[in-house]
C-alpha cells in the first residue's frame, strides 16, 4: 500500500468521522434543548441532586463561559457549567450535568482509569505541544532519532486519549443510572439524555482514531 493511500486512510476517514461526531452532538444536543423535564430542573439542580445522592455535598458547581465547556476538576472538586447546561431546564442540560457529576463521583470512589487519565495530563499536554516539530524536522533532516523522540511525546498523547474513553463512558453510565433510579428524569426522558450523551461519546471515540491514524502514518514514513 502506498503513502499516500495510507494518508488518504489515516487523515481523510478520521476526519470525516470527526466531522459526523461533531454534527451528531450538535444536532442531537440541539434536538433534546427543546425539550423540558416533567420536573423542571436545571442543569445545575439536577448535578446538585445527584451530587447529594452520592454523599458528595462537597463539591461546588460553577458557571463558565463557551458552549459545552462544561469539565470537572479534579484539583479543587468544581463542577463547572456552561450556560446552555448549568442555568437551562432541558433533557440535554439535565443529562450533560449529570455526566459531569459522574466524573465528580468518579473521583471519589478513586476510579482507576480516571486517576490514570489524571496522571498523563502533563505528558498529554507537553506532547501535544511538542511533538509535530522533532517528527518534521527529523524527517526532512533525515535523523530518526528525532522523529523517534516525537512520536514517543505524540504516543503519549494517544495513550491519554485512549484511557479517557473508560472515563467518559463509566461517567454517562453513571449519570443515567443516578437520573433514572432518583426520578430525576422519567419514561422517554431517560433515553432523550442517553442520546445526548452517546452522541458526546462519539466526539472522543473520533478524537481517538484520527490521533492514532496519525501516529501509525509518521511511524511508517519514518521506516520508509
Amino acid at each position: 500500500m502506498s503513502l499516500t493511500v495510507i494518508l488518504i486512510i489515516a487523515v481523510g476517514l478520521p476526519m470525516l468521522l470527526g466531522l459526523w461526531a461533531q454534527r451528531r452532538v450538535k444536532t442531537t444536543f440541539a434536538r433534546y434543548s427543546e425539550v423540558q423535564p416533567q420536573n423542571g430542573m436545571t442543569g445545575a439542580q439536577a448535578a446538585q441532586a445527584v451530587l447529594d445522592a452520592s454523599g458528595l455535598p462537597g463539591v461546588s458547581i460553577n458557571q463558565v463561559k463557551g458552549r459545552l465547556t462544561d469539565h470537572y476538576n479534579p484539583r479543587d472538586r468544581s463542577l463547572n457549567l456552561s450556560e446552555p447546561v448549568g442555568a437551562a431546564s432541558t433533557i440535554s442540560a439535565v443529562g450533560v450535568a449529570a455526566h459531569e457529576a459522574g466524573h465528580a463521583i468518579q473521583h471519589a470512589d478513586g476510579y482507576g482509569p480516571m486517576k490514570i487519565r489524571q496522571t498523563l495530563v502533563p505528558v498529554a499536554r507537553f506532547g501535544s505541544s511538542l511533538w509535530f516539530f522533532p517528527v518534521v524536522i527529523g524527517l526532512m533532516a533525515g535523523l530518526s532519532g528525532l522523529v523517534t523522540i516525537g512520536l514517543i511525546l505524540f504516543a503519549g498523547l494517544v495513550l491519554f486519549q485512549l484511557v479517557t474513553l473508560p472515563v467518559e463512558f463509566d461517567a454517562s453510565k453513571r449519570a443515567l443510572v443516578a437520573l433514572e433510579n432518583q426520578g430525576l428524569l422519567v419514561g422517554g426522558e431517560v433515553d432523550g439524555a442517553r442520546k445526548v450523551l452517546s452522541a458526546a461519546a462519539w466526539t472522543y471515540i473520533a478524537a481517538f482514531v484520527a490521533s492514532l491514524a496519525q501516529l501509525i502514518y509518521f511511524f511508517l514514513l519514518s521506516r520508509r
